[in-house]
């Protein structure tokens, strides 16, 4: 039940404690502004308008429609019928009109998509059913019906066509270099909006506390008692601020081939959403609507995303951003720290009147 009163059909199970509406919520009020300027750099991408053009056509939608149809279970009032109540809550609270199909399929992976070029359809696995209480998976349908509402199921279908198209094609250097070119532009867009589906889930669910423990199950299985939200969040820090350059460039090249960002690196980011002003706007009812869409200027929506990065890239403790900042900054002591190795970036340089090099080890 959701705070107008308003009761769907076959709602039963969803819990009786009141949750905010959103009408006609535009999908800019939750994007992260990393997600959408990633997205613009994709579409600058060169040859990607014309693979997207040609991929439209070719991919193989219906079949994908039906191999889930057919060796799937479909969630409906009669199966899986909790999941089928969130689905239906969670496009009521988001304002999705027409409620997409969704799957639970068997795969003891947790894993959940949001596929689809013409319609999305919302895809499950029973590892990640078995894994998460109610309100954990409420927070999961309300990230696919996220992914939904702000159109991410196209590019998420064709990042699926192409990363395995590059490894059908492997053996042919040219041809798998110029498509892993767009498989990379496309994870690491994927992987911002991601960022953006977690800030939906918790729009839906609206219990931060639900939205971390998932979180936290997906990295550390079904343990709770053994977790702390605390500890995992800090792990999230110490990742961000720890280490020195080498570091630095370990961790760019481990995210590469990933669709997803790293879990405590979504957990940080998501309480730190929670905890702003942007969010309470939303929770207050003042949000932008999919009515003024249209009014939107591209060019604002860039330096938005643009001033986000930097943003990031000051407040950022990584080592390799540091170095950044103090490029553009000019730091002084900067030909010092470089001399003293990858370590002079662990930490700040030595006060004057300390013994040079008394502090390296």
């Amino acid at each position: 039940m959701s705070d107008d009163g308003h009761q769907h059909t076959g709602h039963e199970r969803v819990p009786s404690r009141q949750r905010r509406r959103f009408p006609g919520i535009s999908s800019r009020a939750y994007e992260h502004p990393a997600d959408r300027s990633a997205l613009v750099a994709l579409r600058k991408l060169s040859g990607f308008d014309t693979v997207f053009k040609a991929l439209s056509g070719l991919l193989p939608e219906r079949s994908l429609r039906l191999l889930f149809l057919s060796d799937s279970v479909r969630v409906s009032e009669r199966q899986f019928a909790h999941l089928h109540d969130m689905l239906l809550d969670a496009c009521y609270i988001l304002d999705l009109e027409k409620v997409p199909p969704m799957y639970v399929t068997q795969d003891p992976q947790p894993n959940a998509m949001c596929i689809g070029l013409d319609e999305p359809i919302i895809v499950v696995s029973t590892g990640l059913v078995e894994l998460l209480d109610e309100e954990e998976m409420r927070a999961v349908v309300g990230h696919e019906v996220g992914h939904a509402l702000s159109g991410h199921s196209v590019y998420r279908t064709i990042l699926l066509f192409l990363t395995s198209l590059a490894l059908r094609v492997a053996w042919i250097p040219l041809g798998n270099l110029a498509i892993m070119a767009i498989v990379t532009a496309l994870r690491e867009w994927f992987r911002k909006s991601e960022l953006s589906a977690d800030r939906a889930g918790l729009l839906v669910g609206q219990d931060v506390q639900a939205s971390m423990r998932g979180l936290m199950k997906i990295a550390g299985g079904n343990h709770l008692h053994e977790m702390n939200v605390d500890a995992f969040l800090e792990q999230a820090e110490e990742y961000d601020s720890g280490g020195d350059l080498r570091d630095s460039v370990l961790k760019i090249l481990n995210v590469l081939p990933r669709s997803h960002p790293f879990t405590t690196v979504r957990a940080a980011e998501l309480k730190k959403w929670a905890e702003s002003r942007d969010f309470q706007r939303i929770m207050d009812g003042h949000y932008p609507r999919r009515n003024e869409d249209k009014d939107t200027s591209v060019s604002d929506s860039f330096r938005e995303s643009a001033a986000s990065y930097a943003s990031d890239v000051k407040g950022s403790k990584d080592p390799l951003m540091k170095l950044v900042t103090d490029l553009a900054g000019g730091a002084g002591d900067l030909g010092g720290r470089v001399r003293r190795g990858f370590d002079g970036f662990r930490s700040p340089p030595p006060a004057q009147g300390d013994t040079p090099g008394g502090d390296e080890e």
